[in-house]
């Protein structure tokens, strides 16, 4: 069969055609994708015209096409639905994107004709690409002479061998620390729905008759506001933060550390005091002394108030409280003070309803779009669901996977990544994905989310909101590409409407009966809303301070024991907490040693945040879900990219600058 990655899809939207995909493709296209995209590049360089912005920013937008395509399916299913063969291939493709990169960034012929365009007379947004351009040359090691330009490859290499590596083991230690049970008893206090999702995924694991609990990627997992055995609570808590870090093949700690002295070497060659400075030198935040500030006013009050939720734990356990018991108590805080059952909430989120009647309902209250379910169309996987998107006027806007339900293939977490960028240039339209990792209920019940998974339906699409909408002429520029402090911004703001009146009303009902939540649970839950703020804003920090601590090391500080640098990084930070461990531990911190994309940059999260509070409090003074709302922040960001500087982008909504005291009412941190 001919590969049918090598030619552009002929499937809606570019829809990759992944029923005719076999894995060995991926590694011939991606090869392929490679040479073709040095060739063009060498033709751009090449030509011997003095360099325009056509003949040279314009020529390397339309360049890569094959690579681009080939790549973005096949990370699709590293992260997604990684079989033995494509873990495999990604161990062996890793280093060639690595390499690759080098070579079109570290290309002098590449860089002089860039440095010689004229800007004066472009329009913004191609102005700014060419800035971009220019910008990623120099933060990839142009100016280095050539022994450092070597050495420069040498460590990008060693990293994206090392990433790959702790990737795999991250993802097979979360299934290996699952927790494997006998006796139904000992699943007391869990919803009959997850008791039988616990025995489905030992039926699938090849243990009939047992339960097995899977691990979700944070620290906390759910089961333990539930389960009624403390033992089996203890057993489950530390099969969580152990993992990685125990000895084994499994374990991750001595590829941390490889990575951490690599990373300071990249900055030194880059001439930066530390990684935390380089990667903070590529996003909205002004420097890295800036986001230590925010960071520091914000741990004392946070442990503050997760001291006093402890004593209130410790009251109504009436023993003293272990970390595996944080969840479990605090549930029953919620029941006994707050008359808020969470479990008992799940019945009123049905995962189909909750995403037509609650996600979609939202989009198109604000936006006007509309979603066509495409059973003709097929994902990557047979849980994979494809909705066609279009405009008020019925014009289409591009394509919605949704991949809901976790499996051993898939890594843990959620996210969103694009399958195709919407550009004018190359007339592409959207197709972008969201991922969770939802227990599969066993066949003919329904799947329904708690209170944090229904959270995560709303982030998610917000991140594909932002792909969606994108309305930019250049794919370096579309959608999500912007720097990683503002990329969680729309996600965080689309949160808003989970609890937001008439868009809860329409999807929270009881799948059995129909019944709409009662409106005394909602106020309730309103009631109930900073309970467990402490313990939330704490898990945060000592993860985003955990990262930046690694990252201010240099070559010369690496420590023999990782995990005794985490425990002295965790209290010199002031987050150090006996009963709340950071939402990731070192040995399973994917989002920063995993790839590295958020690698001294977790901080990210709360810096939108800032963003995302300022913008619901608009959206409150101007009347709430609306079209013109809607329609407004599309306009003003949403649609925008990176096609000019975010922050501008929020100006230009907001008004005015963002400052912090909304944040600190979220949060109960005044």
């Amino acid at each position: 069969m001919t590969n049918p990655l090598l030619s552009p899809s002929t499937l809606p939207f570019g829809l990759p055609p992944f029923a005719d995909i076999e894995d060995a493709h991926y590694a011939e296209a991606v090869e392929a994708g490679l040479a073709e995209h040095l060739a063009e590049i060498q033709a751009i360089v090449d030509n011997p015209e003095p360099a325009s912005f056509e003949n040279t920013a314009l020529s390397m937008e339309q360049s890569g096409r094959l690579l681009d395509r080939a790549a973005a399916s096949f990370f699709t299913l590293v992260s997604a639905h990684a079989t033995e063969t494509i873990r495999e291939l990604e161990t062996r493709l890793s280093p060639l994107f690595s390499a690759h990169q080098d070579a079109v960034y570290l290309h002098r012929g590449l860089f002089d004709r860039f440095a010689a365009l004229d800007t004066t007379d472009l329009d913004a947004e191609s102005a700014r690409l060419v800035d971009e351009y220019l910008k990623e040359f120099r933060q990839s090691g142009i100016q280095l002479d050539a022994p450092g330009q070597d050495r420069l490859k040498a460590v990008n290499a060693d990293l994206s061998r090392l990433g790959t590596e702790f990737g795999q083991r991250v993802k097979e230690a979360m299934k290996a620390a699952s927790l494997l049970l006998d006796d139904p008893a000992e699943l007391a206090g869990l919803a009959p729905d997850d008791v039988a999702s616990a025995a489905e995924a030992a039926r699938t694991a090849g243990h009939e008759g047992k339960f097995l609990l899977t691990l979700i990627q944070p620290s906390n997992q759910p089961a333990l506001a539930s389960l009624a055995n403390r033992d089996v609570r203890r057993r489950l808590y530390e099969a969580s933060v152990g993992r990685g870090s125990t000895g084994g093949s499994l374990d991750v700690l001595e590829l941390v550390k490889d990575m951490v002295r690599l990373r300071a070497e990249k900055a030194a060659l880059l001439g930066f005091a530390n990684f935390a400075e380089l990667s903070v030198d590529q996003q909205t935040a002004p420097d890295f002394e800036a986001v230590q500030a925010m960071m520091n006013r914000l741990a004392p009050a946070a442990v503050r108030n997760a001291d006093a939720e402890a004593e209130a734990l410790t009251e109504i356990a009436g023993h003293p409280l272990e970390a595996w018991d944080w969840a479990y108590y605090s549930a029953r805080v919620k029941r006994e003070r707050y008359a808020v059952d969470e479990q008992a909430l799940r019945p009123f989120f049905e995962l189909d309803r909750v995403l037509n009647d609650g996600v979609f309902f939202a989009a198109n209250a604000l936006y006007g779009i509309t979603f066509h379910e495409r059973s003709d169309l097929a994902g990557y996987h047979p849980d994979v669901r494809v909705w066609e998107v279009r405009n008020s006027d019925g014009t289409e806007l591009g394509l919605f996977l949704g991949d809901y339900f976790t499996r051993e293939s898939k890594r843990g977490g959620a996210w969103m990544n694009s399958l195709v960028e919407q550009s004018g240039l190359l007339k592409t339209r959207p197709v972008v994905i969201n991922n969770l990792n939802i227990s599969k209920p066993a066949a003919g019940e329904p799947t329904l989310l708690t209170l944090d998974e229904l959270r995560t339906t709303f982030h998610e699409f917000g991140h594909a909101l932002h792909g969606l909408f994108s309305a930019v002429t250049y794919p370096r520029l579309a959608g999500t590409s912007v720097p990683r402090d503002f990329v969680e911004y729309p996600s965080q703001v689309n949160e808003m409407w989970i609890m937001w009146p008439e868009v809860l009303a329409n999807y929270a009902r009881h799948h059995a009966t129909g019944e709409a939540l009662p409106q005394d649970v909602v106020a309730k839950l309103d009631a109930a809303s900073l309970w467990g703020e402490g313990f939330g804003t704490t898990e945060y920090l000592g993860a985003a301070l955990l990262d930046l601590a690694w990252h201010v090391l240099d070559g010369s500080e690496i420590p023999a024991d990782a995990l005794e640098f985490e425990a002295k990084a965790l209290a010199a930070a002031g987050v150090a907490h006996s009963l709340i461990p950071p939402r990731y531990r070192t040995g399973y911190f994917q989002h920063i040693f995993a790839g590295g994309w958020y690698a001294a940059g977790y901080y990210s999260y709360i810096w939108s945040e800032v963003l995302d509070a300022e913008t619901v409090e608009w959206f409150k003074e101007n009347g709430g879900l609306t079209r013109a709302n809607g329609d407004f922040f599309r306009a003003e960001l949403l649609s925008r990219g990176n096609s000019r500087d975010p922050l501008a982008s929020f100006r230009a909504f907001r008004g005015r600058d963002a400052g912090l005291e909304p944040l600190l009412k979220r949060r109960g941190l005044e």
